[in-house]
């Protein structure tokens, strides 16, 4: 059962959030300001804080610095409350390590959902702990904060100051003009979660994330990063692979995490007979065309992150999303199809919708490679 430290000086919306919380069957404690909840932090290791901004003795950010700069309690993840004529708070709340925030008037569907997630995470975090696995994931929750502070950023538009990255750090990015782009997500990850123990679940991402960097490494990938679940690929033509394009190697990548996919599927019958596991399955997105690998200079951790931006990434992670949908392993886009038609076999094609963008992603499924 998690543990969830709720903070918040208005005793009634903390009675509120602490009743619903308890009736999803987590156990909680309360607090009403920073300070205290802080005691009960440093004293219980909970799995998650859920604190209100404005609040007296301490405040939620005073609590926020103080949680990340214990070494004990700082990998605990933090969502914030606040209003949206607090979005300074919002800002700074962000920037300074926070996972994620919802504004009040509260949506408690919302509180659960977010509250749910971010407890995935920290499991999966947990999990990996002491392993090559773990600093993957560590690299990927601090890109994950990274691309919050950029959706928050497009949300609140000019009435939040700046953006990010500035101009000064442009000159440092690296422009591919093609690239190839592969996201492969666990689709069954959270299904999994829900049987396993922490420790059976580590077994589980041990095997399969081991096989997939080996198999994107194998294929000369140029950049790799963990997404929540997933895991983002970019493959640039490079002089020692120039025999075969960057598009092909990662259509072949693909197929190799397929493989990977029924080989952990295969750990799992035999690891735990019985217990009527869901089936480990995983679903990709493969797209090329322009990538940027952008530098951003990240003054909390103090070292640079780099960061795929471009239509080409947006594109790829909405064409896996709309194909595991319609129950496709390995979806392509339309132009790389182009560039490798004749070393594949394909499947159906489909035009899929994509919020938010002004036209239809059109995508075919990827079988095989051609004899």
């Amino acid at each position: 059962m998690a543990l969830i430290v709720a903070m918040d000086d208005d005793e009634t919306i903390r009675s509120l959030i602490v009743a619903a919380l308890r009736a999803e069957g987590y156990k909680v404690l309360e607090a009403e300001n920073g300070a205290r909840g802080l005691e009960m932090v440093r004293e219980h290791a909970p799995d998650l804080v859920i604190s209100d901004v404005n609040m007296p003795v301490m405040d939620g950010l005073a609590m926020l610095k103080a949680l990340r700069a214990d070494h004990t309690i700082q990998a605990i993840p933090v969502i914030l409350l606040t209003s949206l004529q607090e979005r300074e708070h919002v800002r700074s709340g962000m920037t300074g390590g926070a996972d994620d925030y919802l504004t009040k008037p509260l949506v408690f569907e919302e509180l659960l959902q977010a509250t749910a997630a971010q407890l995935d995470k920290h499991l999966m975090r947990q999990s990996a702990k002491d392993t090559a696995v773990d600093s993957a994931i560590d690299h990927a929750l601090q890109e994950q904060k990274q691309q919050l502070i950029r959706v928050y950023e497009k949300r609140l538009l000019s009435e939040l100051e700046g953006k990010w990255p500035t101009a000064d750090t442009s000159t440092q990015d690296q422009k591919f003009a093609n690239a190839t782009v592969l996201f492969v997500d666990v689709v069954s990850f959270s299904a999994l979660a829900e049987k396993l123990s922490t420790t059976e679940l580590s077994q589980v991402v041990h095997e399969f994330y081991s096989n997939a960097g080996n198999t994107v490494y194998l294929f000369g990938a140029y950049h790799m990063q963990f997404v929540g679940d997933g895991l983002l690929t970019v493959f640039v033509d490079s002089t020692d692979t120039d025999t075969v394009n960057s598009g092909l190697r990662a259509t072949k990548a693909a197929l190799g995490l397929i493989d990977a996919a029924q080989r952990v599927q295969a750990f799992l019958v035999s690891h735990f007979p019985g217990r009527s596991l869901p089936r480990f399955e995983v679903s990709v997105g493969l797209n090329s065309g322009a990538v940027t690998l952008a530098r951003l200079e990240e003054a909390l951790w103090g070292t640079p992150q780099i960061l795929p931006v471009g239509d080409t990434v947006s594109a790829c992670l909405l064409l896996q999303k709309q194909a595991s949908a319609a129950g496709w392993k390995i979806a392509m886009s339309a132009t790389l199809l182009k560039a490798v038609s004749k070393h594949i076999k394909s499947g159906r094609h489909k035009r899929f919708s994509a919020p938010g963008r002004s036209s239809a992603l059109k995508g075919t499924e990827l079988l095989g490679l051609s004899l």
